[in-house]
């Protein structure tokens, strides 16, 4: 009876089982000893129908007759069909990851290559950007930077005033210095007052056929030259180089850089380097405006090592520029100045009476003296100060000049501008003294980082070489040459330093090497380091 139920079960299993297994489980079952075994055996045939059914899939299916396989001989290895592959979910997240990262590297690939193989050219973007004027210092464009917090409790912390806000008498007298356009805070020694001297401030200027290379606000006394145009401009015609094009472009280059770079010596190897490329046929390949551009730059670059020299193709035509800043150009810059308080973003006395200063560029004098001479005002009596650099690209030597002034008792010799096209120096002096200061005889502290650039490098060198403030921070970025662009034709733009700052003391400058501070610190930890050496420095008094 048992072997009759146990024969249905067996038969309620797949087919492709019974054909495999049947005989050997009924050989099983009638090999049994007792009714007790049979019984066992038959529960466990039911369990098996279950799991064969649920959990074997490939016995659904009618078996289908194949050979038996052959034993292997000894050292014959044997062979066997795998099952399909069926990946797990968690395959899912690294195959896409997988992918991503094939995808990207393929999009490198061809911006790098196959465009330059192919001359595909993709239109840029241009941006219009005044050169003397220094561009907006703001937070959004300027790397953020979390400072350490003063507690409300502890420090008396207010904005800067305004221009327009009334000062104290002591402040008026000194922002009447600089408060019309024609005054400047640079003088001749002995040969009378000079133009103002904007140093070097990088700005978005976004040229095709080069990397976003920053740009320099230009001398009065100098040329600026505009990379683009207005919108009435023509565009430039999709055309190829010859030789004969890249022949003139390449001697009217050299032309500029014989001329302008700082460096005579250096600038006859980029013109020599130039030639000898052209002659080799190295600059064959080159048959559109932005590759041109490129080539020219990193020959040029091999040579003098200087990353600031650059080539800018233009899509649009560039237009003869004017000498001077327009009055539209003026009442534009005066008004983001008055907009965002000269960039002048804090001043606060601090426990102890330290003072603090933070600003995040050096505008203007002529414009934003009044707003600087209010801000100092306010730390007339700290018994010490901190200067806040870390945010600061530059600006104006002539507001160098003013704030040094206040930390001078006499007026002091603080660096000479060497024009090359002219061949002339001009000297930068601190203001008479200001009535009233009290800061001529206060420990000075200069916080900086890597994003000191320009004048505020200006600011900290002189400091430093005056034996009048301490450095706490990092080095800085290391720009002590000016430059400004140069029309070469209707497309092409060279950009090469012309102007160069030396230390009366040291007779150099920080070009490629930046400032080196008195106090190594992590640009984070330089205010709370200062603040501490401050409070050290008061307690010996």
């Amino acid at each position: 009876m048992l072997r009759r139920i146990y024969r249905c079960v067996l038969r309620l299993h797949p087919p492709a089982f019974r054909s495999r297994f049947g005989d050997e489980i009924l050989s099983i079952f009638d090999h049994a000893n007792g009714k007790l075994s049979g019984f066992r055996l038959l529960m466990d045939s039911m369990l098996s129908l279950v799991r064969q059914w649920t959990l074997r899939p490939e016995f659904w299916r009618e078996s289908v007759s194949a050979p038996t396989p052959q034993a292997a001989l000894d050292g014959i290895p044997s062979f066997c069909i795998l099952s399909p592959f069926r990946p797990r979910p968690a395959a899912v997240v690294p195959g896409l990851i997988l992918s991503i990262a094939i995808f990207s590297l393929t999009c490198v690939a061809i911006k790098y290559s196959w465009i330059h193989v192919l001359h595909v050219r993709i239109p840029a973007v241009q941006f219009e950007a005044p050169q003397w004027i220094p561009p907006n210092a703001s937070r959004a464009v300027l790397p953020d930077r979390t400072t350490e917090s003063v507690p409300h409790d502890q420090a008396a912390t207010s904005s800067v005033p305004n221009a327009d806000a009334q000062t104290p008498e002591a402040a008026s007298r000194a922002a009447s210095n600089t408060s019309t356009p024609s005054a400047v805070a640079t003088k001749a020694h002995k040969n009378g007052a000079v133009q103002p001297l904007p140093f070097p401030q990088p700005t978005a200027q976004q040229s095709k056929g080069n990397e976003i290379a920053p740009t320099f606000p230009e001398s009065e006394q100098t040329t600026a030259q505009p990379l683009t145009t207005t919108a009435a401009s023509t565009f430039a015609d999709d055309t190829t180089f010859d030789a004969a094009a890249r022949h003139r472009i390449i001697e009217r280059a050299g032309a500029i850089v014989t001329k302008y770079y700082v460096d005579a010596e250096v600038a006859q190897k980029m013109v020599i380097a130039l030639r000898d490329h052209e002659k080799n046929g190295d600059d064959n390949e080159a048959t559109d405006g932005p590759t041109f551009a490129d080539l020219l730059a990193t020959q040029m670059r091999e040579v003098s090592h200087d990353k600031y020299v650059a080539v800018i193709y233009s899509v649009v035509k560039t237009s003869e520029n004017s000498p001077a800043p327009t009055a539209e150009e003026v009442a534009r810059y005066t008004k983001e100045m008055k907009q965002n308080n000269c960039t002048f973003e804090k001043v606060a006395i601090l426990p102890h009476d330290i003072g603090y200063l933070k600003f995040n560029s050096f505008p203007d004098a002529s414009i934003c003296g009044p707003t600087a001479a209010a801000a100092m005002a306010k730390l007339n009596h700290a018994d010490a100060i901190i200067f806040d650099l870390r945010d600061n690209p530059g600006g104006y030597a002539n507001m160098v000049a003013l704030i040094a002034t206040y930390l001078v008792d006499r007026p002091t010799h603080l660096n000479d501008f060497y024009d090359r096209s002219k061949n002339s120096t001009e000297e930068s002096w601190t203001l008479p003294p200001v009535p009233g200061n009290t800061l001529a005889d206060k420990p000075a502290f200069v916080l900086t980082s890597p994003t000191t650039f320009s004048a505020a490098e200006g600011f900290s060198y002189d400091l430093k070489m005056l034996k009048r403030a301490t450095l706490v921070g990092e080095r800085t970025s290391g720009r002590g040459h000016i430059g400004a662009p140069h029309r070469i034709d209707d497309h092409f733009t060279i950009r090469v330093p012309s102007m160069k700052v030396i230390n009366p003391i040291s007779k150099t400058n920080w070009e490629g090497t930046g400032v080196e501070p008195d106090v190594k610190v992590k640009a984070a930890d330089a205010l709370r380091t200062a603040i501490n050496l401050a409070e050290g420095n008061l307690q010996k008094k």
